[in-house]
């Protein structure tokens, strides 16, 4: 991870605060978001490592991102500190996944405590943070380190809520498919049906997966 995107638009990683989610698409539990700063002071010593990766979380190993955790964890809080926010199955049903997504976002950025310039936010949408200046960076988890930052710690803390879940719930294979539409997470519904961690909202796709994969299958 370098840090020419910081360069290039003339926003320091001093003054900015990354934010990203992860989760949209499961089709069991809550969307997580994470916001992470970072000291330009740190961001060198990071860049000039070569014992962390750091990217987008879904490029990376499961032990790629545990190591960049376990580093974060160990920084003094002048140079890094980071937080994690999460809108519930119900809020999604509620509110859509969209919204529920910015929600987890809003309340990750508030719950880190400290206020910067500007927020940069991965994808298209940004969340309303009120006095906040934000900035939508299309696949920013693969270009600004702040947001590669935000996306394992989100992508580590889901998994990990998931992975306990599944020890109440061991039929549906969360501990591996983290919640996602798998072939044994479909099986499962069909033959236990629907917990309260599944997104209710999601119930057709859920029947059209299972449809799908049976039709394939006969």
């Amino acid at each position: 991870m370098n840090l020419d995107w910081y360069q290039e638009n003339k926003v320091s990683p001093d003054y900015s605060i990354g934010v990203d989610e992860v989760g949209r698409g499961p089709l069991a539990g809550p969307v997580v978001a994470a916001a992470v700063w970072i000291s330009l002071e740190l961001a060198i010593r990071l860049k000039d490592s070569d014992e962390l990766i750091v990217r987008d979380s879904k490029k990376m190993t499961k032990l790629q991102r545990e190591k960049v955790v376990n580093w974060m964890q160990q920084q003094h809080p002048e140079l890094l500190r980071y937080s994690v926010g999460q809108a519930t199955v119900e809020e999604i049903d509620r509110l859509n996944i969209l919204n529920a997504a910015l929600l987890a976002m809003e309340r990750a950025y508030n719950f880190l405590g400290i206020h910067k310039k500007y927020v940069l936010v991965d994808g298209n949408r940004t969340p309303d943070l009120k006095n906040t200046e934000t900035s939508a960076v299309v696949r920013g988890d693969d270009k600004v380190l702040s947001i590669s930052l935000a996306s394992i710690v989100a992508k580590e803390h889901r998994d990990a809520i998931m992975r306990k879940l599944a020890i109440e719930h061991p039929h549906y294979g969360w501990e591996t498919n983290v919640g996602y539409g798998s072939q044994q997470h479909l099986q499962a519904i069909l033959m236990h049906g629907i917990t309260r961690h599944h997104r209710k909202t999601f119930c057709k796709a859920i029947k059209r997966r299972i449809a799908s994969f049976f039709a394939n299958h006969n």
